[in-house]
């Protein structure tokens, strides 16, 4: 496998978010030049650079499925990265035009942007809710048939086949990303997020949606980032698929029990029951990062360690201590 270049101008769609604002910091510590596109419904202003330097960053407030308010942001780009999506699996299930207009329809319109503007590399972050419930443990990414349980699972899915597709009609080469659960500092919902703020509601009591024995593998956000810039660099397939976690998992339960001694261990936990969540919730996950490790990846940490660092910087970025 020959190698290859992470390159400059890169396109970044959801850079404001948990993920892409790493990546955007990583990539401008690159000395990359970075044009970030987000429409802020879930990103945040505070998470990009505060001082970045002059003449490398660029970002431009736009709608995806508004092509028209950031076309020209794709003139004379060597990569896109297409991190935007809607994050919440409950409300593509809620409400089914969420997840086909904010992520198969964005999709598309960001590969004819690269299309249009001779983008020769683009890079997408999808998910493991692609595989929807394996038989296999841990999952490789030959495994099939993909049969995804959510629509926000199906429109990770369909925009895989046109990444595929853009690959093998236009020479676009691709590279695309499926997540194990992705945590850090910046991230605004998943099960810690969601613990943190029914304990700050009620401190005496923490339900937890399932069983509690849902495991799955949670991966930092640097680690993550770090692995899909190694691709980058070091894969050149026409299409270049790579799962992303760590190779162990841990329960919701064990979560659960660590998000309450971290905040002095006096609330009760309470399961909702069931071996889901909730609808679309895929309870057991555990991804093979051969193909990724091969490259020379390697997480810093595993699952329960990645957990840890977040719960500590959740109740310092929140200013909970055991006494309140």
């Amino acid at each position: 496998m020959t190698s290859a270049s992470v390159e400059s101008p890169a396109v970044v769609t959801g850079g404001a978010g948990a993920i892409g604002s790493v990546l955007v910091r990583a990539l401008l510590d690159r000395q990359i030049e970075v044009r970030v596109i987000d429409n802020f419904s879930s990103g945040r202003p505070e998470l990009l650079p505060t001082s970045p330097p002059a003449g490398r960053f660029h970002l431009t407030t736009a709608d995806l499925r508004e092509p028209d308010r950031y076309y020209e942001q794709f003139r004379g780009a060597k990569a896109l990265w297409h991190l935007a999506a809607n994050p919440d699996i409950r409300l593509g299930v809620a409400d089914p035009t969420v997840d086909l207009e904010q992520g198969t329809i964005t999709s598309f319109r960001v590969l004819e942007a690269a299309r249009r503007f001779d983008v020769p590399k683009v890079y997408f972050s999808s998910s493991s809710t692609v595989y929807g419930l394996p038989k296999v443990f841990p999952t490789h990414e030959e495994y099939g048939p993909l049969e995804p349980q959510s629509l926000y699972g199906a429109a990770k899915l369909a925009s895989e086949g046109l990444f595929s597709a853009y690959a093998h009609c236009y020479g676009i080469r691709s590279y695309i990303y499926r997540f194990a659960n992705i945590i850090g500092p910046g991230m605004g919902h998943g099960v810690l997020v969601d613990f943190f703020d029914k304990l700050r509601n009620d401190p005496g009591r923490l339900e937890v949606l399932g069983n509690g024995r849902q495991a799955k593998s949670y991966l930092r956000t640097e680690d993550c980032v770090a692995g899909m810039i190694l691709a980058g660099e070091r894969a050149s397939e026409p299409v270049n698929i790579f799962n992303l976690g760590t190779e162990d998992r841990i329960s919701v339960r064990e979560i659960a029990e660590k998000v309450v001694a971290a905040h002095g261990g006096r609330a009760r936990i309470e399961y909702a029951g069931g071996d889901r969540g909730w609808v679309g919730d895929i309870p057991q996950q555990l991804l093979a990062t051969d193909r990724i490790r091969a490259l020379g990846w390697k997480p810093s940490s595993n699952s329960a360690q990645a957990v840890d660092r977040t719960i500590a910087e959740l109740l310092a970025g929140r200013k909970v201590s055991p006494a309140s």
